[in-house]
């Protein structure tokens, strides 16, 4: 049933899905007119609001670039390719090929959302040369559905954010919410891993009597030889392994200087560096790292072109007071059983417009604090729900495949129709553990 099904979305999805980048120009001309509508705002104000976003997101873009870009030097490097095809060889047929996307790929968006995107996309590509006889848009699928676990693991905005002294809600709930109660609450790791059980048996399904596609973007060898009768200094200093030990050097003792200090943190600009020097260390020398690296900006284009529409939705979104009357339209109809579930709700349909963990739950916060206080409900409970909501909506919101899926060289199209099976499915277990919490 679940396989027949799949395969209705997947063939609607292939053909009336647009590019991302028309997705996200669909979605203002829809907020646009909502706004209008609905707020007392005028057409003046909210082209102000919708203008004043668009660069909103710039740090947030070049972060993303830089991870593609490192993730593919670190990936394209003989020993990682290695470790890749090493790993998908555990997978003996198409079905534990799908299990070993998905778990890993959760696995690695549980520790970190960036990694797990890169992880993901590289690993679908070595499963896909190891097992030929997979579908592809399958794999690539079942990678990106691991990061729904993104918003309960170790990299998690929202949980973080409340763990941290000074932040903007404390001064609603007073006082920070220590990640004992959400992280590794028995709700939250009962949400993780039933799903690291649940997804890799959706995508096993959706997986079956699908044709062989084998991966389509592989880069193509360079098998250019350069023919030289003596080598210049350039040439030498270009190929020096000895120069770059030392810059990997400088690089590691940075490192080395914060976590004495206990300065170290896991955010999106040390996953970056990671990746940079990493992938230095593993080319050997610049002339293959920049070489790497050229072939990793290739890819960048989409990225480049659609987050400031993004930044701008948010801005139309959050200053037009429509993302909070999203919001109060589900606490409105909520008790003391019901709230986390009503959050999580209108977290997903928040997600859609504002894809962004810690600037939706400035929006939210505010409004969901109040709620859980007048209904005596535990404000880390319908913390825990507006992030899984963030995430769950995820499987149908491009904004954040695009990275995964421009390494993957696929279209969104290609997994959209997928992605909605395990939106629902997960969304169906996700609300009646949240129902029952």
């Amino acid at each position: 049933m679940l396989q027949k099904v799949s395969h209705f979305f997947d063939h609607l999805m292939q053909k009336y899905t647009p590019d991302p980048y028309v997705i996200a120009v669909l979605l203002t001309f829809f907020i646009f007119i909502l706004s209008f509508i609905t707020t007392p705002h005028g057409a003046t104000d909210l082209v102000l609001f919708w203008g004043n976003g668009f660069w909103s997101l710039i740090s947030f873009t070049l972060q993303m670039v830089m991870i593609l870009v490192g993730g593919y030097i670190v990936a394209s490097s003989e020993p990682v390719q290695r470790l890749l095809n090493y790993i998908a060889s555990f997978a003996k047929n198409k079905s534990q090929a799908v299990i070993l996307v998905t778990v890993v790929s959760a696995i690695a968006c549980w520790l970190n959302w960036g990694m797990g995107l890169v992880v993901g996309a590289f690993l679908s590509q070595a499963v896909s040369r190891n097992r030929p006889e997979c579908n592809f848009r399958i794999l690539v699928a079942s990678s990106y559905s691991g990061f729904l676990v993104w918003h309960g693991g170790l990299s998690a905005s929202i949980p973080l954010l409340l763990n941290t002294e000074g932040n903007f809600s404390q001064k609603w709930i007073g006082d920070v919410i220590p990640v004992s109660e959400t992280l590794f609450s028995g709700l939250n790791l009962s949400l993780v891993i039933g799903l690291l059980l649940l997804l890799p048996v959706i995508n096993v399904l959706m997986s079956k009597n699908l044709s062989p596609l084998q991966i389509q973007n592989e880069e193509a060898e360079d098998d250019e030889k350069t023919v030289s009768l003596s080598v210049t200094v350039a040439e030498k200093l270009e190929t020096s392994a000895w120069l770059t030990w030392c810059l990997v050097l400088i690089g590691i003792s940075y490192l080395a200087v914060l976590i004495l200090k206990q300065q170290f943190s896991l955010n999106l600009n040390t996953i970056n560096y990671l990746f940079l020097f990493l992938g230095l260390l593993l080319h050997k020398n610049f002339k293959n790292f920049i070489k790497a690296t050229t072939q990793a900006a290739d890819k960048i284009g989409p990225l480049l072109i659609q987050y400031p529409l993004y930044g701008a939705l948010m801005g139309l979104m959050t200053e037009s007071g429509f993302a909070d009357q999203i919001s109060n339209l589900f606490i409105s109809i909520s008790n003391s059983t019901t709230l986390p579930l009503m959050s999580f709700f209108s977290a997903g349909i928040v997600n859609f417009f504002v894809p962004s963990g810690g600037g939706q739950w400035a929006v939210q916060a505010p409004i969901v604090i109040q709620a859980a206080q007048n209904l005596g409900v535990e404000v880390s409970k319908v913390a825990l729900a507006v992030s899984w909501g963030d995430a769950w909506t995820n499987m149908a919101q491009p904004f954040w495949a695009v990275p995964l899926l421009t390494i993957a060289g696929l279209k969104v199209k290609d997994i959209m129709g997928f992605c909605l099976i395990t939106l629902i499915v997960s969304g169906l277990f996700i609300s009646t553990v949240l129902l029952l919490a």
